[in-house]
C-alpha cells in the first residue's frame, strides 16, 4: 500500500489531499483508472496521452482515488483497475472554471500540469482532476485491482457513501471505511468477523478509518508487502466526536450510549493527523472487499 504518509513511516511521495493546491516541482501519489487489459501495456511502455479532453492533450490522473475508480466509463466496473502513481507535477496551472483562458493551452504557456480543484463546478462529481503533459513525469507504483468501491461519482449507482474523512459522520448512517491488517488475518476476518481490540487510544473496539492512507499504515509490526486493506461497510450508529486527548469520554463513550467514537483529522490526537474511528460492536461492520 502506498497511500500511507504517517509520521512513523519512511519517506515516500506525499498523498496531498485532493482539496489542497499542489506545489510546483513536487512529487505526489496520484491515481489513474484504466482497464485490466491496459495495465501491463502501461507498466511496460508508459502512458499514451489523450489527444483531447476537458483540459486538452495529456494524461488524465487524480489525487482522489474515488475519481480514478470511476474510469474508464465504458468499461464494466469489475474490469476496471486503478494504477497508483508517483507524479512529478512540474509547474502547475490551476484551471478552476469552464472557459478559463488557458483551459486547453496551459502547456503552451509553460506549464507541465493542469489542476482542476474539487467542487469548482468543472466536474459534475465535484472531484479533483489533473492533466499531465509529459508521460515521463509519471511512474507506476502499483495496481489496485478487483472491484473498486470508493467511487461515488454522480454517474455511478447507489452504494454506501465514501464520506470524506474531514466531514463529521451522521448518526445511524452507513459509510465505506478501511481496516489495515495482515494477509494472514484476512480470511479469518472474512469468515468470523472482527475481534475488538481490548484497549487503545479510544478504549475497546474495532479500529477503522475513512482514510485509506491511515488504514494502509497498519499493522505497524507487519512488513509493508504483507499488509492488506479491507474495504468495509460500517453502520456507525450513534457517534461521539473525541477531538482532544483527555476527553471525558475518550475511553468510556460506549458506556455513555455511543456506538462509534470518531477522531477528526488534524485535531492533535493522532501524530499523522489522519482520521480514526473505533466501532464497539463488530456486527456493525461488513467486509466488502480486500
Amino acid at each position: 500500500m502506498y497511500w500511507a504518509e504517517d509520521d512513523m513511516m519512511g519517506p515516500r511521495p506525499p498523498c496531498l489531499e485532493s482539496y489542497s493546491e499542489p506545489a510546483n516541482n513536487s512529487t505526489y501519489v496520484m491515481y489513474h483508472g484504466t482497464s485490466k487489459e491496459a495495465v501491463e501495456s502501461i507498466k511496460k511502455d508508459g502512458f499514451t496521452p489523450s489527444e483531447d479532453g476537458m483540459l486538452g492533450r495529456g494524461v488524465y490522473v487524480s489525487r482522489d482515488i474515488k475519481k480514478a475508480s470511476c474510469y474508464p466509463l465504458n468499461v464494466a466496473e469489475g474490469d476496471r483497475r486503478v494504477l497508483v502513481l508517483k507524479v512529478n507535477v512540474g509547474r502547475v496551472m490551476k484551471i478552476n472554471y469552464q472557459g478559463h483562458p488557458l483551459q486547453k493551452t496551459w502547456h503552451a504557456a509553460g506549464y507541465d500540469t493542469a489542476w482542476v480543484p474539487p467542487k469548482c463546478g468543472m466536474v459534475r462529481s465535484g472531484l479533483e482532476e489533473d492533466c499531465v503533459w509529459d508521460p515521463s513525469r509519471i511512474n507506476v507504483i502499483s495496481c489496485k485491482g478487483r472491484r473498486m468501491y470508493w467511487a461515488e461519482d454522480d454517474m455511478m449507482g447507489p452504494r454506501p457513501p465514501c464520506l470524506e474523512s474531514y466531514s463529521e459522520p451522521a448518526n445511524n448512517s452507513t459509510y465505506v471505511m478501511y481496516h489495515g491488517t495482515s494477509k494472514e488475518a484476512v480470511e479469518s476476518i472474512k469468515k468470523d468477523g472482527f475481534t475488538p481490540s481490548e484497549d487503545g487510544m479510544l478504549g475497546p473496539g474495532v479500529y477503522v478509518s475513512r482514510d485509506i492512507k491511515k488504514a494502509s499504515c497498519y499493522p505497524l509490526n507487519v512488513a509493508e508487502g504483507d499488509r492488506r486493506v479491507l474495504v468495509l461497510k460500517v453502520n456507525v450508529g450513534r457517534v461521539m466526536k473525541i477531538n482532544y486527548q483527555g476527553h471525558p469520554l475518550q475511553k468510556t463513550w460506549h458506556a455513555a450510549g455511543y456506538d462509534t467514537a470518531w477522531v477528526p483529522p488534524k485535531c492533535g490526537m493522532v501524530r499523522s493527523g489522519l482520521e480514526e474511528d473505533c466501532v464497539w460492536d463488530p456486527s456493525r461492520i461488513n467486509v466488502i472487499s480486500e
